[in-house]
């Protein structure tokens, strides 16, 4: 039975392209203006280009501002970047970032209420509705997942499960007694929880389980459907990031053909990531984002460093809101392999196609003799792993023909036992780069 297309916000989510644009216009320059007077990274940036916010008049004058990039927050660790004073400071989150001091964020409340709508916005698209138990599986802490979407459910009038991450056995439990219809987690912990399933017996359509709203992670077409399979959901794509705001900046609906994008509150453009020059509507490219209504930690043309394309046509569904594709990977996670570029996304597409796969796959980059290698670390099932040489032979010619095929660059493939790659109850370690330097 599908499921019917909701709409949170009608006014605001299906306004002429007209009416958003125009709506930009005018929150970005009050956004100009704010960060110009109140935020110092800000003010040496429009003097060093000797911009003046008032003669800001279109948003494409918006390229040639400079751009904000992770390194400025970090030179600005932990309240630089705020624009108010901390007293109207009601949150604080940061990025889990890995290296380095984390990247520190803040909220006031009407933040954290337009955190709220927008998340209650792509959970509504996705299917949720106020007849829903959501079982929330990010960790909760600065991370700002699981606190978006604990919000946004809220908002629906959704009960909320904060389980938090980690204790794959009790999390079926719970899935199991308290009768868990949405899950809300990354796309590999959704993976590990049907993995743990099966070993245990549990048929998923034992479950109330109907949707899965997975994000923190890029993941391909396949992975979805390998998710939806196993767990026997509709999965969909939202994404966020902590220094724009959380979850909430982009969500699909129910006709998966794109996140939409909340213009009304974020200005997206598409950079060629060598140049920087902006490139035209439909092209692929790194996403930077300007914030339009935050007040408490604004960004102007923030590098995402994410890899997509945005497109402009009103969906099916009546929102006429742009249309993010599922990123692609990311510009500093991107691997370069003899010259090739090479994003883990790639790699996964092809690896689910192949019978005898399971999903869980890790990357060895290293160089040997001044010369890079990719070693491909597959889990296959135990009908594979168990045959006999002649066949898992076929099987790795196979895998290492239509990889090369779609990377352009060789890799090697090592099968290995079922459940040996280490599981992450977050974001999953795709990457391990042994090269120096």
């Amino acid at each position: 039975m599908e499921t019917p297309i909701k709409i949170w916000n009608r006014a605001d989510e299906c306004q002429p392209r007209e009416s958003i644009e125009k709506l930009q216009l005018s929150r970005i320059k009050h956004t100009l203006e704010q960060v110009s007077t109140r935020v110092p990274c800000y003010q040496k940036k429009f003097q060093q280009c000797d911009f003046n916010p008032k003669d800001f008049t279109g948003l494409k004058d918006l390229r040639h501002l400079p751009f904000t990039t992770k390194e400025d927050l970090r030179l600005n660790y932990p309240y630089g970047m705020f624009a108010v004073p901390m007293r109207d400071v009601v949150r604080i989150h940061s990025s889990s970032g890995t290296t380095g001091k984390p990247t520190v964020v803040g909220y006031t409340r009407d933040d954290i209420a337009t955190w709220t709508e927008l998340v209650a916005r792509f959970m509504t698209a996705a299917g949720v509705t106020n007849e829903d138990i959501v079982h929330i599986a990010f960790g909760y802490g600065l991370f700002t997942g699981a606190f978006g979407l604990h919000y946004g459910s809220e908002a629906i009038g959704a009960s909320v499960i904060p389980i938090s991450g980690g204790n794959s056995d009790k999390q079926i439990m719970i899935m199991q007694d308290y009768r868990s219809s949405a899950l809300v987690c990354t796309p590999s912990y959704g993976l590990t929880l049907a993995d743990r399933m099966e070993k245990q017996g549990i048929d998923p359509k034992s479950l109330a389980l109907r949707v899965g709203l997975f994000g923190a992670e890029p993941w391909s077409e396949q992975m979805r459907v390998e998710l939806e399979q196993r767990l026997g959901i509709i999965a969909t794509d939202n994404y966020g990031l902590s220094e724009i705001m959380g979850p909430g900046v982009a969500g699909e609906c129910i006709h998966k053909c794109g996140m939409h994008l909340a213009e009304d509150h974020f200005y997206a453009e598409i950079i060629d990531p060598e140049t920087e020059e902006v490139l035209p509507q439909g092209s692929v490219g790194e996403l930077v984002l300007t914030s339009l209504t935050k007040q408490a930690f604004p960004m102007i043309r923030y590098r995402t460093r994410d890899i997509t394309r945005i497109h402009y046509e009103p969906c099916v569904c009546g929102r006429t809101l742009a249309r993010m594709e599922k990123t692609r990977g990311r510009t500093d996670d991107m691997l370069i392999i003899k010259g090739v570029n090479v994003f883990p996304t790639q790699i996964e597409e092809v690896l689910f196609q192949i019978e005898g796969c399971e999903p869980h796959y890790q990357l060895i980059v290293d160089r040997v003799n001044n010369l890079d290698s990719l070693e491909v670390q597959v889990e296959v099932n135990e009908r594979i792993f168990f045959d006999e040489m002649k066949q898992q032979r076929q099987f790795v010619v196979e895998a290492e023909k239509r990889l090369a095929t779609v990377l352009g660059v060789s890799a090697k493939i090592k099968l290995v036992e079922p459940s040996s790659i280490k599981r992450h109850e977050g974001k999953a370690v795709r990457v391990i780069d042994k090269r120096q330097g």
